[in-house]
């Protein structure tokens, strides 16, 4: 119901969540009590752990090398001047304490990947210049830099450490982060090329529990395990790994799930009875950091490469704020640190906004700007997406009466867009040549490209009782659906392809091919 209502109304689906929250929390309809940010702060950051994952893992590297460069300066220095410049907003414009401005800037400097993937596909905006691409590896990549900025205002406010050690938390988590990442990832790798699952789903199962050993161990090790995990995402993610697409999609499905409970957690925490004290310091950091603070960042960074003008808008307004910031604003609510402003609050009302302007706004921006790209293709950008065509495989038994029998290869006349494979002939496998002959009991296997859009296609198995109205008749005599045909009789363990004069005999299993119909359709 949410996704048809914000996709009437052009919200993104995540706003109904945090509104529904609000509606349930203790100041909404349902009245729960709850404010518990020890244990949302905990829910949230292992939410965290797949949302990061999969920005790594849903990203194809092929398609996001040429426009890497501007994707890790965006991630990391972009963050970093974001930060900085909404910090300092925070300090001169609205009277915060120094440290205090610091740290909303670092909780809202990185971009939210699920929010940016979704607008991406589901609107499908092939964008010009790589940008899809370049925003995708962005906002996966920059979660772990905004958390390490967090964490070291929160310890720089509580004054238990020097700049020294700092910098040296600073640099183990990157080191430890980076190692880890990157170890894991070759580990699971290695493990998955070696090992055979004996059931389907196990192989979710083990990338399930890789990208939370990879959280886990990097942070134990004083790593940061975001970071980690991002990185065991988009080097496992870029690999050839048995049901690729299903992995995929599990992952885009179970993300979207975290992002929810993680949007529903920000509703029900919220109060908006407290929210009138901080709305103007809060709308006016949301315009800032819209107008102001990313537009320079990204500026600054992007015009070494001489970018368009178009799309230095469109990237700029893509910054949209999201789970990530949640979550790392609850970090700083539940720290011994003591801040004199509702943090929480403050980033709720700035998420928000970003979600309802700019993820609302980027498709219309991005006409308005040309850069849409008609003959480009977004889905390329993520590793589900199939490039390479897909060949099917037939075979064929091959019987004394058959047309081939004592035929060389060369004198078949095969059907446009179809190759003879491979012969089966007893327990060898032969690799046929023009002049292979085909002999009485060979199983030909013919190859053709596959049709990989059946949409509109329905396969149905239909096993055949006396009563049934096909039972002992030929096919020609059968009465169908309109645009409904009999591919194959299973009749015990042989299998028929049919023609008009085939009888349909009871227990015989068919197969019926038909287009998807309306409830109105009607016997021919």
């Amino acid at each position: 119901m949410s996704s048809k209502i914000s996709g009437r109304i052009g919200v993104p689906t995540l706003f109904v969540f945090i509104v529904l929250g609000m509606l349930f929390g203790s100041d909404g309809v349902i009245k729960i009590a709850f404010d518990n940010y020890e244990i949302a702060e905990q829910i949230c950051s292992v939410a965290l752990i797949f949302i990061m994952f999969y920005g790594g893992f849903g990203t194809r590297w092929s398609e996001a090398r040429p426009v890497a460069g501007k994707s890790v300066l965006l991630s990391s220095v972009g963050v970093v001047l974001t930060a900085v410049l909404t910090g300092l907003f925070c300090y001169f414009f609205l009277n915060m304490d120094f440290l205090e401005g610091m740290l909303i800037g670092s909780v809202l400097g990185s971009t939210d990947a699920a929010s940016v993937f979704s607008i991406l596909r589901s609107r499908k905006l092939n964008l010009k210049y790589g940008s899809a691409s370049m925003l995708e590896l962005e906002s996966g990549s920059n979660d772990p830099f905004s958390y390490m900025m967090t964490i070291i205002v929160l310890t720089a406010m509580s004054g238990t450490m020097g700049v020294g050690q700092i910098a040296g938390m600073l640099a183990s988590q990157l080191l430890f982060g980076l190692l880890v990442g990157a170890g894991v990832a070759f580990a699971a790798s290695r493990f998955l090329n070696r090992y055979q699952f004996y059931g389907e789903g196990f192989d979710t199962i083990f990338i399930f529990a890789v990208a939370i050993i990879s959280y886990a161990f990097s942070s134990l090790i004083g790593g940061n395990g975001y970071l980690s995990t991002y990185l065991t995402g988009i080097i496992l993610g870029n690999q050839t790994l048995k049901n690729q697409k299903t992995l995929v999609s599990f992952f885009d499905a179970f993300t979207g799930l975290m992002q929810i409970l993680i949007f529903f957690l920000l509703g029900l925490l919220a109060f908006p009875s407290q929210m009138p004290s901080i709305l103007l310091p809060a709308l006016a950091i949301a315009l800032f950091l819209t107008f102001v603070a990313r537009p320079a960042a990204v500026g600054l960074l992007l015009a070494p490469f001489k970018t368009p003008f178009r799309q230095y808008l469109v990237v700029s307004w893509a910054g949209l704020r999201g789970a990530a910031s949640i979550v790392f604003a609850i970090m700083a609510a539940v720290s011994d640190s003591y801040t004199k402003n509702d943090v929480f609050h403050i980033v709720f009302c700035v998420v928000l906004f970003s979600i309802i302007l700019q993820g609302s706004l980027l498709p219309v921006l991005a006409k308005k700007c040309e850069m849409i790209d008609e003959n480009a293709d977004v889905m390329k950008t993520f590793t589900d997406y199939t490039e390479n065509t897909q060949i099917q495989f037939i075979q064929l038994p091959i019987g004394k009466e058959h047309p081939w029998v004592n035929r060389e290869i060369r004198e078949i006349r095969l059907h446009p867009g179809t190759l003879i494979a491979v012969i089966k002939r007893g327990e060898r496998v032969v690799v046929p040549k023009g002049n292979t002959e085909i002999l009485p009991g060979d199983t030909v296997i013919l190859g053709a490209e596959g049709f990989s859009d059946n949409r509109e296609i329905l396969l149905k198995e239909i096993r055949i009782t006396p009563e049934h109205r096909w039972c002992n008749k030929q096919i020609r005599e059968a009465k169908f659906y309109k645009n409904t045909i009999i591919v194959m009789v299973k009749r015990g363990d042989q299998v028929i392809i049919p023609s008009g004069d085939t009888m349909i005999l009871d227990q015989d299993l068919v197969v019926v091919y038909s287009q998807k119909l309306p409830p109105e359709a009607i016997l021919s």
